[in-house]
């Protein structure tokens, strides 16, 4: 690692000794080494990370698992849903602004409407949006939950 130190710094150093930038090259030189090889020992402090020490196979896969794929999956389609029944002002703002990620004073140009109203059509669509989404939570939550009483005869 103190060649690597030492050659990197001579690296750095070289063109200013080529071009006579450098007033005393030797100083600039052993204050640049200095310089890395703090770094270099900050580094090891912070990440002790060792190249080739974890093998692949032992890893820790970052692609999400069937179970959150199909959940993932039931979302979109969820809002989809959700969007698909909201009025079509609110719907048509909603997706400029989210979509195309237009401001409201775009919106406003485009549809011809006051931008007083491109903002209440996005917060009645984001409120809209939100009770249609809980609501459906909801009762998927309540499908998921067995009933305490199914199969219990009084």
């Amino acid at each position: 690692e103190a060649q690597d130190v030492a050659h990197d710094a001579y690296v750095r150093v070289y063109p200013m000794v080529q071009d006579q930038s450098a007033k005393s090259p030797e100083a600039v030189l052993y204050a640049t080494a200095r310089r890395l090889a703090i770094n270099k020992l900050k580094r090891r402090s912070v990440a002790p990370f060792v190249p080739g020490a974890a093998a692949v196979e032992t890893a820790a896969s970052s692609a999400p698992g069937v179970v959150q794929e199909v959940m993932a999956r039931q979302e979109l389609r969820h809002l989809e849903q959700a969007i698909a029944q909201l009025p079509e002002g609110c719907r048509a703002v909603l997706l400029l602004r989210k979509i195309e990620l237009l401001s409201h004073q775009e919106i406003s140009d485009r549809l011809g409407i006051a931008i007083s109203t491109v903002e209440k059509q996005h917060a009645r669509a984001l409120r809209l949006l939100r009770t249609a989404l809980a609501a459906n939570a909801g009762s998927a939550e309540s499908r998921a939950t067995p009933d305490s009483t199914s199969g219990v005869t009084p």
